[in-house]
């Protein structure tokens, strides 16, 4: 009763933005803290306590709201929703929008908006458009559709702009993805290294995956996911030098190797893996240094699932990626693999 008989309870039920930054509400069944404006549903009153700050409601042990973003200055809030709508816009349009176009549909100069895009999502509003068309090719390419078909429906407004990046895009041609990787040939072995099971595959590119687990079977149906159609054949002698150099690497990370790689994301995780490899053999650092460094310093999650894509253990050394007071996070391959690189690094 005695938070119904607050006045704050009734700003609360009314979601009234004129009061957000003035005090903040905690839900004790959901560990979260919000806005008095959040669009959540109205919490049950006896789970409700008030806070003057987000801050006290942080000491309290409670987390921020992924909806209302308490944790955010009102501005920065506006500026986080404002990229939000800008995103969509870039993802919905079905030809490019120039840089002024969307400076104005924010209310920014060119210039401005350059600069706070990039902040918030850690790659340029270009790289931001070309990742989303390169999405839509894939996922036109993956339903059937045709290759000339796929890259004007995804945007491109020349099918010779989409082949000059088309290697980089899907990691091999149109043609191939389409035909999920048939035509084109995966070299590989499988062999033990001191952590288990380890794999490594190569295209004509480059060493394109580093696989570690358990089971050798498991391994190559990961690599067979991967390229559903592509031939995977079994390495020959000098190939075997090749995954002699990677299992030296992983006994020794802190040696290091230079390795010819095939390396296949989006923009946003290629920009977090180039972060990746410039950390120091035998130091760490953080998901948030990482996400500062690459320009996108609220892009944390983000950054965590970059590293979980990463398909090319060691060389990429996402195992070098910690929580920011040091305890070891999630890895692909294992807690304990990772404990163990960085013990061989130190």
């Amino acid at each position: 009763m005695l938070v119904e008989n607050d006045p704050r309870w009734s700003r609360l039920v009314a979601g009234d933005k004129s009061v957000d930054g003035g005090f903040f509400y905690s839900v004790a069944t959901t560990g979260v803290y919000c806005r008095p404006s959040c669009g959540a549903r109205a919490p049950n009153p006896k789970n409700v306590r008030f806070h003057a700050s987000a801050a006290e409601a942080e000491a309290e042990g409670f987390r921020a709201c992924r909806r209302c973003r308490p944790d955010l200055a009102r501005a920065d809030l506006g500026r986080t929703e404002m990229i939000a709508r800008i995103c969509r816009m870039i993802e919905e349009a079905e030809e490019n929008l120039s840089l002024a176009a969307l400076a104005g549909a924010a209310g920014l100069s060119p210039d401005h908006f350059h600069r706070v895009f990039k902040a918030a999502t850690g790659v340029t509003p270009r790289d931001y458009a070309a990742a989303q068309r390169a999405r839509r090719v894939r996922a036109r390419l993956a339903e059937g559709a045709g290759v000339t078909e796929a890259i004007f429906d995804a945007g491109f407004g020349a099918s010779s702009r989409f082949y000059e990046a088309s290697r980089g895009i899907l990691g091999m041609t149109a043609s191939e993805f389409r035909a999920g990787g048939r035509d084109q040939t995966i070299f590989f072995a499988v062999g033990q290294c001191s952590l288990g099971a380890i794999l490594v595959a190569r295209s004509e590119v480059g060493v394109c995956a580093i696989l570690l687990g358990d089971a050798p079977e498991v391994l190559l149906r990961e690599l067979q996911d991967r390229f559903p159609r592509a031939r995977l054949e079994g390495g020959d002698a000098g190939f075997e030098q090749l995954v002699a150099q990677v299992v030296g690497v992983v006994e020794n990370p802190a040696l290091g190797a230079e390795l010819p790689l095939d390396v296949r994301g989006t923009a946003f995780q290629r920009r977090v893996w180039q972060a990746l490899r410039r950390i120091p053999a035998g130091t760490t650092a953080s998901y948030g240094s990482i996400a500062r460094e690459i320009g996108a310093p609220r892009a944390v999650r983000a950054v965590a699932q970059a590293c979980a894509a990463n398909a090319l253990a060691v060389a990429i050394p996402c195992h070098r990626v910690v929580r920011r007071d040091g305890d070891l996070a999630g890895y692909r391959w294992g807690i304990e693999r990772k404990r163990a690189l960085l013990e061989r690094e130190r």
